[in-house]
């Protein structure tokens, strides 16, 4: 893989301790008009290697995962065709919660990384699990002690009603097994944005605030913020979802 150096804020491999890698090449339904490797296509990246990984660690099916929030940075852009390295890793924990970091490095010079806080839960139930001895001894070497925090930490929307808001409608295809819409269909509201934009953004956040079902009607927020812009999703004053994008990365 292409040698870019690693940014200064991005987390290294851990010295020991589990760390899962794979494959993947960014494919034409991955990109952009101008062919870099998009924020949604990202979610699905990250999703799919967190769920290889735990499958190959053999990971109890009675435990599944929710995602509370994922920030990525960008160092370069992943583009169309590149093929790229996936490295992920346990890098904090808590008693119901964990942090899985994952660095996607391609071929021609593509380097970002993703930090993302996901819940277990009981899938019979779908109330938060204990994280117990079995997650430790998997998992917990390459943590190494860190702790892991659930706490959200973007703005809530501001209380104005002549804010422009645009409906986000919701595809059968979002939905997924949970009957939720997928993490990954989040991150479509984001490209949405993006493509109104004259920049890129160098890093964005985004926070599941509850979860959005079918029946659901949001509408997309955008107001303007030091960082960039911000984004909130909502249905009736509920709040959805949360992001943010950065003009230049927070470093």
């Amino acid at each position: 893989m292409n040698a870019t150096t690693m940014p200064d804020d991005f987390a290294p491999l851990p010295t020991r301790g589990r760390v899962y890698t794979s494959e993947r090449r960014v494919r034409l339904g991955d990109s952009s008009p101008a062919g870099r490797l998009r924020f949604d296509a990202m979610a699905r990246f990250l999703q799919d290697v967190a769920e290889d990984d735990a499958e190959d660690a053999h990971w109890p099916a009675a435990t599944g995962w929710l995602l509370r929030r994922c920030a990525i940075s960008v160092a370069q852009f992943p583009t169309r065709t590149e093929r790229v390295e996936l490295h992920t890793f346990c890098s904090a924990t808590a008693a119901r919660w964990a942090e899985r970091t994952t660095t996607i490095r391609g071929d021609r010079g593509g380097l970002l990384q993703a930090r993302a806080i996901w819940v277990a839960v009981d899938v019979a139930t779908g109330r938060p699990a204990r994280l117990d001895e079995v997650f430790n001894q998997i998992y917990g070497p390459s943590a190494d002690g860190r702790k892991a925090s659930v706490r959200l930490s973007l703005p809530t929307p501001p209380d104005d009603e002549e804010t422009p808001r645009r409906p986000w409608p919701i595809r059968a295809s979002d939905i997924d097994v949970w009957d939720h819409v997928n993490n990954a269909a989040h991150w479509e509201a984001v490209e949405e944005e993006i493509a109104r934009l004259d920049w890129l953004p160098t890093a964005a956040e985004l926070e599941y605030n509850e979860a959005i079902v079918a029946t659901d009607a949001p509408e997309v927020i955008r107001h303007a913020s030091p960082a960039g812009v911000d984004l909130w999703l909502l249905d009736k004053g509920r709040l959805l979802a949360s992001a943010r994008l950065h003009r230049s990365a927070q470093r």
